[in-house]
C-alpha cells in the first residue's frame, strides 16, 4: 500500500516581514515540492496579521501554472464562513489551470476571525459547517442544484460553472479531533485529514477507528476510507541542526497562540517530549523523521502524510533545506519500507 507524502503551510508571516517577499517564498516552496516529486502541497486559510494567505484558491491557482504534477489543496478552506458556490467555482478554476490536480480540505477553522468578518454568528459554528458541506457536495455531484437551508439563500435548479477537469473534485474533511466531525466524514464517505499538533499521537488512534466504523456503518466500502495525518515536522542533516532551525520559531508560535487560548507556556522540556518517539512532532535527522512517519503509519494505517515545516519565523532557506531532505532522503526511506510491508499490514518503524 503506497502512502502519499506532502507539505502544508500556513505561510506564517513573521513580525515586520514583507508580504511581497513571503509571496515569492511561498511560490519557491511549492515549485521545490513539485521538483522533489512530492505528492501534495497544501496552503491554509487565515484572516490574521501573522499569516499571509486569506484566499488559498488564489495561491493555488498561481501554483497550478508553476508546477507540473503535484496535487494542490487547501489546508484548510474555512467552509463555515465561506460560500460553497464560490468555493467550488474557485477550485474548479484551480483544477482547470492545473489539469486536474486540485483538492479541497474543508474545515470549520482553528481560528474564529473569519466569522465576524463575513457576518456569521459563532453560535452557529457547527450548523454552518454541516449545512455548507451539504451544499458543496451537491454542487460537486451535479452542475444544476436545487437546495435550501437556514444560513444561505435557497437555490432552485441553479447552474454552477465552470466544472472541473476531475469528474468528482476531491473534498476532504479536515478535523482537529472533534468526534462529531470524525463521524460526519465517515457517514458521508469522505476522506479525512487529522491535524495532530500536540500530545502523544496515539491518542488519535481511537478517532481513526471511529471514522472507519462510521464509514462502514453508512454502507461505504471500507477500502475507500482514506486518512491523512498532518503534523509539524522539520528535517535537518542532524537532530541538532533541525533543532537549531526549528525549535525557537516553533515554541514562539505555540506560546503566542497559547496565550490567546489560555494554554500553559511551553519550553524546551515540552518540546523534547513532543519530538520524542511518541510525540506529535516529526523533527530530527532524515532517519528519525522517517521512523516517526512509519511508526504513525503502523498506528493509523493512513494513506497520506503531510508535513508542516514553515512554522512561525523559521528561516526560508532552512525550510527549503528541510523540504529537500524530506523529498530526497525521508521519502525514499518511507516509500521503501511501505513497499516491503505485506499488503494490508502495518509498516515496521525500522528504517
Amino acid at each position: 500500500m503506497a502512502m502519499e507524502l506532502g507539505v502544508a503551510t500556513f505561510a506564517d508571516l513573521a513580525s515586520g516581514a514583507s508580504p511581497l517577499q513571503r509571496m515569492r517564498e511561498l511560490m519557491e516552496e511549492v515549485e521545490l515540492a513539485d521538483q522533489l516529486g512530492l505528492d501534495v502541497f497544501a496552503i491554509g486559510e487565515h484572516h490574521r496579521p501573522d499569516f499571509l494567505v486569506s484566499s488559498p484558491a488564489t495561491m493555488l491557482a498561481a501554483a497550478a501554472v508553476r508546477t507540473e504534477r503535484i496535487r494542490l489543496s487547501s489546508a484548510v478552506t474555512v467552509l463555515s464562513s465561506d460560500d460553497p458556490v464560490r468555493v467550488f467555482q474557485q477550485f474548479a478554476h484551480v483544477d482547470l489551470l492545473s489539469g486536474g490536480r486540485a483538492e479541497i480540505m474543508a474545515g470549520r477553522g482553528s481560528f474564529v476571525e473569519s466569522f465576524p468578518l463575513f457576518g456569521y454568528d459563532l453560535d452557529d459554528y457547527d450548523d454552518l459547517y454541516a449545512e455548507k458541506l451539504d451544499l458543496l457536495l451537491k454542487i460537486r455531484d451535479s452542475e444544476r442544484v436545487t437546495w435550501s437551508g437556514r444560513h444561505r439563500a435557497a437555490l432552485a435548479d441553479a447552474g454552477v460553472w465552470p466544472r472541473p477537469v476531475q469528474a468528482s473534485l476531491p473534498i476532504w474533511v479536515a478535523v482537529g479531533g472533534s468526534p462529531q466531525s470524525i463521524v460526519r466524514a465517515g457517514t458521508l464517505g469522505l476522506p479525512l485529514t487529522i491535524a495532530i499538533i500536540g500530545g502523544p499521537y496515539e491518542r488519535f488512534v481511537p478517532l481513526v477507528v471511529l471514522y472507519r466504523e462510521a464509514f462502514a456503518v453508512a454502507g461505504h466500502a471500507l477500502a475507500d476510507a482514506k486518512v491523512a495525518i498532518n503534523t509539524h515536522a522539520f528535517v535537518g542533516r542532524t537532530p541538532a541542526e533541525a533543532d537549531r532551525a526549528f525549535a525557537g520559531a516553533y515554541l514562539a508560535l505555540m506560546n503566542r497562540i497559547g496565550r490567546e487560548r489560555g494554554w500553559p507556556p511551553s519550553g524546551r522540556r515540552e518540546y523534547e517530549v513532543l519530538r520524542s518517539p511518541g510525540g506529535a512532532l516529526a523533527v530530527g535527522s532524515p532517519e528519525q523523521v522517517a521512523e516517526k512517519i512509519l511508526a504513525e503509519h503502523a498506528a493509523f494505517g493512513h494513506q497520506r502524510y503531510i508535513a508542516q515545516m514553515s512554522v512561525g519565523a523559521v528561516a526560508h532557506r532552512d525550510v527549503l533545506r528541510s523540504m529537500e531532505l524530506f523529498g530526497t532522503e525521508v521519502a525514499p526511506l518511507v516509500r521503501a519500507a511501505i513497499e516491503r510491508a505485506p499488503s494490508g499490514a502495518p509498516t515496521s518503524a525500522s528504517v
